[in-house]
């Protein structure tokens, strides 16, 4: 699938600047995670799952990750995709298992971007490029703090990769450190 082609789609479903900017983030830090996982190869398949992750979740929020093979298989996606794209909803709203690296990274990397960049916008700066691991943890930890990005699926991400949940952490930061740039710049072309 050409990647054009994934952000039409995406597009065509949801409108509101903070998913789109939320797919654009999750779809540069899989790029990002594929190639420092040795996938390099497979950073634009990684990237196009990481964009259309949400696809179903502005329109259809009850419906998360339900209605999504739906709206993929109208527009003539890849079974593959939809496989990477739903398991991000295992053990909340679906039973598909995250099966490759790939799918475990979705899974693990999706809600902390959302946490990050919720992190980020409370410092002076507005980014994550000053941004600590420290300062990151200490939000992370508390409970209060984007109360909306559940700690549980992050951690069992962690858990599914095999990883430490700071070695999550620091690499998700550095990924949208990478990415920041183009995805501001990408923003202020967003009709």
């Amino acid at each position: 699938m050409e990647r054009e082609t994934a952000f039409e789609l995406l597009k065509k479903y949801n409108k509101d600047p903070f998913h789109i900017q939320h797919a654009l983030t999750v779809e540069a830090v899989m790029k990002w995670y594929a190639s420092e996982l040795g996938y390099g190869d497979k950073a634009d398949f990684w990237g196009i799952v990481g964009l259309l992750h949400d696809i179903d979740f502005e329109l259809y929020p009850e419906q998360h990750c339900i209605k999504a093979p739906e709206l993929l298989r109208e527009a003539g996606v890849p079974e593959e995709i939809i496989h990477g794209v739903v398991s991000h909803g295992y053990g909340i709203t679906v039973d598909v298992a995250p099966e490759h690296e790939m799918e475990k990274v979705l899974f693990a990397a999706d809600e902390l971007t959302g946490l990050i960049w919720a992190a980020a916008l409370m410092r002076p700066s507005k980014s994550t490029k000053d941004m600590e691991l420290k300062s990151l943890k200490k939000k992370y930890k508390s409970k209060g703090f984007a109360a909306g990005c559940s700690r549980e699926v992050i951690e069992r991400g962690a858990e599914q990769l095999g990883w430490e949940l700071d070695k999550l952490l620091t690499m998700t930061l550095e990924a949208m450190r990478s990415c920041e740039d183009e995805i501001n710049e990408a923003m202020q072309t967003v009709e």
